[in-house]
């Protein structure tokens, strides 16, 4: 009889339940055997989840008729310090990556593990607005602007827009997607970078400011954050028009 430790090597290569099926192991009732049955099956059926869901979420860039479809996503425009960031992300064709979503439903371990993946296979663009910038215009429009900023930092130019919740200025053809970071996988693939993106800027400027806490809370108006304002006054990457930022400066 071969050893449990034999069968599961065989069975974790298993991608189907016709695959397990195949091993012929109706026959063992060791309880290790039927545990890494049991263990696979459920690896299988989440797998097959994720596919689904990663099938479904290519629907609006096969809609668009064209291959070079851009999605567009921004982070960080509830902060109160630092920039927003904006990714534009054309997918290279065969693109998969099971289980990417919207950025803010996966762990940060996940996010920079997928943004290595995304960067790798695709062309992105990134853009951003400064907080200085942000007062001037309002958050509105300084998304926009950074949306803007990303699609022209792309090296392709995008036959078709997808962009998240928004419409901006382009000649090039755009659907606004509600919700689209959670149902068009190129927007979920740019959420993924402007939100990586701009941690990573919020972890060098902790390096300028570090009395701020900006590596902990990345620019939220956490408590912490609004004790350290009202101690030490605004930053230069604070955005002066947001509250609490503007009672407490003036």
């Amino acid at each position: 009889m071969r050893t449990i430790k034999a069968i599961e090597q065989d069975i974790i290569l298993c991608e189907t339940v016709e695959d397990i099926e195949a091993l012929n192991l109706d026959q063992d009732t060791r309880k290790g055997v039927l545990k890494l049955v049991d263990r696979q099956h459920k690896v299988i059926v989440k797998k097959a989840l994720l596919r689904e869901k990663f099938e479904a979420m290519q629907s609006y860039e096969r809609q668009t008729g064209v291959l070079q479809v851009a999605g567009i996503d921004e982070a960080g425009r509830g902060p109160i310090a630092g920039d927003v960031v904006a990714a534009a992300v054309i997918l290279n064709p065969g693109f998969e990556l099971l289980g990417l979503n919207d950025s803010k439903q996966l762990s940060e371990v996940k996010r920079f593990e997928y943004r290595e993946y995304i960067m790798e296979n695709s062309v992105y663009g990134i853009g951003k607005c400064s907080a200085a910038e942000i007062d001037s215009f309002n958050i509105y429009e300084a998304t926009k602007i950074a949306m803007q900023r990303a699609v022209f930092a792309l090296s392709v130019t995008p036959e078709h827009l997808l962009i998240d919740a928004m419409e901006i200025e382009s000649d090039v053809r755009q659907t606004k997607i509600i919700k689209g970071d959670a149902n068009s996988i190129s927007i979920a693939a740019a959420s993924v970078l402007a939100k990586t993106e701009r941690d990573l800027d919020m972890l060098k400027m902790h390096e300028l400011y570090p009395m701020y806490g900006f590596d902990q809370h990345k620019g939220y108006g956490t408590k912490d954050h609004i004790a350290a304002l009202e101690m030490y006054g605004a930053s230069p990457i604070h955005r002066k028009t947001f509250e609490p930022v503007a009672s407490i400066i003036n």
